[in-house]
């Protein structure tokens, strides 16, 4: 088999009303994203978001259950990403965490404040998954098993 999706993952922080996104380059454009990235060589799904979540905007984060999975094809490179989406609680905040090649800066935006810039979302998904936790998609952990 020569198509292969990519194994992403992505993890809604929310804290005060807010959530935690970056921002970040993509396609010579600043865009917004949750903390997401792709699965590392021996490593679950859940230590991937923990990861993530930590080298993009420097939180510790403790991981709560799961909002959902979904697909998406990009139309920049026609890959398609097969992505699971946890939610997390902020544990702590290290400031002096380089963040990844490409991160601007990791910043809160409440739900109002994310469909202002709807037009700067890395990807559909963010929005849509901010929608399906706001509206109680929330699964336990052992929903994804290794």
């Amino acid at each position: 088999m020569e198509w292969q999706p990519h194994v992403t993952v992505a993890t809604i922080v929310e804290q005060d009303g807010k959530f935690l996104l970056v921002e970040e380059l993509c396609n010579n454009e600043l865009v917004f994203n949750q903390p997401a990235g792709h699965l590392d060589p021996n490593e679950t799904l859940a230590q991937a978001a923990i990861r993530e979540t930590m080298e993009e905007t420097g939180w510790t984060v403790e991981l709560i259950g799961v909002v959902g999975v979904g697909l998406y094809t990009s139309p920049h490179n026609d890959t398609t990403y097969h992505r699971t989406t946890f939610h997390a609680k902020a544990v702590a905040h290290d400031a002096q965490q380089p963040l990844d090649e490409g991160i601007q800066q990791a910043v809160w935006m409440s739900y109002e404040e994310v469909l202002a810039v709807a037009d700067r979302m890395r990807s559909p998904m963010v929005i849509r998954t901010i929608e399906q936790y706001l509206a109680g998609h929330r699964y336990p952990l052992d929903l994804v098993y290794d």
